[in-house]
């Protein structure tokens, strides 16, 4: 049973500038990460098979130096490391994306059955949580999105108990397998590598799938089959806050300051 854990190398958007002139982001020099939702997603991968069994696979899509990534994976632990690269991947958007993921775990379904995909809710680059879903459409398998526990699984009877993090309460959700599942941060705090693993990393194979592997319609993937466009990038102006009240007020009590001041600014009417 296989395990597909699915990351992206992301920039450290703590360190993002933008570029006045172009109003597009300033990568030079801009540090790379493992985009943090899915180091959970990685970890959940391992833990489920330390607990239930299975092979665990982790896929990243992105230029050469996105290795780097599926090394710190090995280190921990993967069984398998694969880097989807080529040209014609280069500028997807969630759609692109989600197709050539799709492609490789199709691909990897032919060696053995697929029992989860996982994936972070989003990423702190993009930010739409969708290839998670897109890659569980275009598979036709169950998605389970925003789950911060995996309560039991039954690899006999194809069956996952899971729960779900939603605002103000928790969904218990019992799914057949294969399931895609999407990651909150509380689900786990992922594993530190050990010194061997680390050494043992860094002379692991890293597979490298690209477009002669997996075969796919130019059109359809990377930019030229990507119907998203950023024509901009900017940092949003932002008035100066105004704190109501003085902390000590009733709720009900700077409700009602809030409400005057909306009133005198004629933001709303009663």
């Amino acid at each position: 049973m296989l395990i597909v854990a699915c990351i992206k190398q992301v920039p450290d958007t703590t360190q993002v500038q933008i570029d006045p002139v172009t109003n597009t982001l300033i990568r030079d020099g801009i540090p790379f990460i493992v985009n943090p939702y899915d180091t959970h997603a990685l970890e959940e991968s391992l833990r489920l098979k330390d607990k239930f069994g299975g092979t665990v696979v982790v896929l990243t899509m992105g230029p050469p130096n996105a290795e780097a990534a599926l090394r710190k994976a090995l280190s921990l632990g993967v069984d398998r490391a694969i880097l989807l690269s080529d040209r014609v991947f280069g500028g997807a958007d969630t759609l692109a994306t989600s197709m050539v993921l799709t492609a490789a775990i199709e691909k990897l379904s032919q060696e053995d059955e697929i029992g989860f995909v996982l994936c972070g809710k989003q990423t702190i680059d993009g930010d739409t949580a969708q290839v998670g879903p897109g890659i569980a459409t275009r598979m036709s398998i169950e998605q389970l999105t925003l789950v911060d526990r995996v309560e039991n699984v039954d690899y006999s009877d194809k069956k996952v108990t899971v729960r779900r993090k939603l605002e103000g309460r928790y969904e218990r959700v019992e799914s057949r397998l294969p399931a895609m599942i999407t990651v909150v941060r509380e689900i786990n705090r992922p594993r530190y590598p050990t010194v061997p693993m680390r050494l043992a990393s860094a002379d692991a194979k890293v597979e490298l799938w690209d477009n002669t592997v997996l075969n796919l319609d130019v059109n359809t993937i990377g930019l030229k089959g990507s119907p998203t466009w950023v024509s901009k990038i900017f940092s949003p102006e932002r008035d100066k806050g105004e704190i109501i009240g003085d902390g000590i007020n009733k709720p009900e009590e700077t409700a009602e300051l809030l409400l005057e001041k909306l009133l005198d600014k004629d933001i709303i009417s009663i």
